[in-house]
């Protein structure tokens, strides 16, 4: 799988270890920024991991940062993205299972390394389900398409 994998400064450390994690297990690995633990302002690098994800660059984006909260938001302004932040496995999977999320986000100053490979491998294999989710996720898409209409 193609993965986007994006950072701010406070989720450097975190965003090496998924990359090394990712590429070793098979997956194509697009760094999207940024780099070095100089402040940088989160809403540049969520929005370019969610356009690539949007656009079909990569089938998933990942985002490290200290809390995972801001970026999600940010992510989320961008047509076709559905990002969510997860600390626990079991949130990640129902992430991808109820809502399809593409974009997963990740507080580095929340979970440690090994928890976040785990939530990582956990979203990676999980699929979107039908019924009841399915006919939830067209009405979020609804309301998408009335924000930009």
């Amino acid at each position: 799988m193609r993965i986007g994998l994006a950072a701010d400064h406070a989720g450097q450390a975190l965003k090496a270890a998924l990359s090394a994690h990712l590429r070793d297990g098979g997956h194509e690995v697009v760094d999207l920024g940024s780099s070095g633990t100089a402040p940088v302002d989160y809403p540049e690098y969520a929005v370019k991991l969610a356009r690539a994800v949007a656009a079909g660059d990569v089938e998933r984006g990942i985002f490290t940062c200290g809390s995972g909260i801001g970026p999600m938001i940010a992510a989320n302004k961008v047509a076709g993205v559905r990002a969510a932040v997860a600390s626990d496995e079991w949130s990640a999977r129902d992430a991808v299972t109820h809502v399809d999320a593409n974009v997963l986000t990740i507080g580095e100053r929340v979970i440690g390394t090994e928890l976040a490979k785990s939530i990582v491998d956990a979203y990676l294999a999980a699929r979107p389900e039908g019924g009841r989710h399915a006919r939830r996720r067209e009405q979020i898409a609804a309301l998408e398409r009335e924000r930009t209409t």
